[in-house]
């Protein structure tokens, strides 16, 4: 019988762009006693190497200083990279975080709801340091899976279509994590493939004891009343401090963006079509720089 971790790991090991391992390699030479660089997002999706693409940097251990407390803290800690490989600029997001942490975060037992939502959602893992490491990871995302389709039960209707429930936890944990995203959001994740998504909550519900979805593509978790209020009120919980958390996180990003003044000035030109002189100083000040990068906004868009 299938399991939730035979699924996962068939995504973890499916092909990518040649370029995203190009970049998850060199990624391993950015963070000290690198664990797992796992790939995810649209360009997993797509291919289109024009956009950001999107990883996550596991770690045997935080960053050293005053920025490893703050990653103990609050993590993720993200920046912005860029290469060139075969004649072309290549750009990524990149988050990172102990693999320690991330284990942890998947179980779904903290208030934060970010990292059990995303890896519930499809990702490729482009590097392990080890065999040991790579049965970690996909144990964890396995995990990440089984933590969204039991919050999904308890979040959705009493009975309904699997695109139901994942439809109402995507909304759900949008609302809670303070993100700002156009409406349907959710409907082009699941649209890309509705029948991966099917078997996920047929099979992660299984595994959970939650029951069978039927044949015919109908579900019915399996909630008893006390269940459902329990996971009703351990979702109060992560939606009240949902918030506050990644506000706090946002926060911490304004002193410890790396890359934030090139990944600033790249969203500008791309979108607004001005380009913005990167200086030493401007990347080493991204914060008190910006008010002179908005000035020159401005001024062009007058001039234009």
């Amino acid at each position: 019988m299938t399991t939730v971790l035979d699924l996962v790991g068939a995504e973890l090991d499916a092909p990518v762009p040649p370029a995203a391992t190009a970049f998850a390699h060199v990624l391993t030479q950015r963070f000290e006693a690198p664990a797992a660089v796992l790939f995810y997002g649209s360009i997993l999706r797509t291919g289109d190497l024009d956009g950001v693409l999107d990883f996550y940097v596991l770690t045997h251990k935080p960053p050293r200083g005053a920025r490893g407390v703050a990653s103990r803290l609050l993590w993720p800690d993200v920046g912005y990279y860029e290469i060139e490989h075969e004649g072309r600029t290549l750009r990524a997001k990149v988050a990172a975080m102990t693999l320690a942490q991330f284990s942890r975060a998947v179980t779904g037992a903290g208030a934060d709801t970010t990292i059990w939502t995303r890896f519930v959602q499809p990702s490729a893992l482009l590097w392990s340091d080890s065999p040991a490491t790579t049965q970690t990871v996909r144990q964890a995302i396995a995990t990440a899976s089984v933590t969204a389709a039991r919050f999904a039960a308890a979040l959705g209707p009493a009975q309904g279509a699997s695109a139901d429930y994942w439809t109402a936890l995507f909304r759900q944990t949008y609302a809670a994590e303070f993100r700002v995203e156009k409406g349907g959001r959710e409907q082009s994740i699941l649209a890309v493939d509705p029948a991966r998504w099917d078997a996920l909550l047929a099979t992660a519900w299984r595994e959970a004891g939650l029951g069978d979805v039927s044949a015919n593509g109908t579900a019915a978790p399996a909630l008893d009343a006390r269940e459902q209020r329990r996971v009703n009120a351990a979702w109060t919980r992560r939606r009240r401090l949902g918030k506050p958390l990644n506000i706090a996180r946002l926060l911490k990003a304004t002193f410890t963006f790396e890359g934030a003044a090139r990944y600033g000035a790249w969203k500008i030109e791309r979108h607004t079509g001005v380009a913005v002189p990167l200086t030493p100083w401007r990347e080493r000040h991204p914060i008190l720089a910006a008010p002179g990068v908005l000035w020159r906004l401005r001024k062009a868009r007058r001039q234009s």
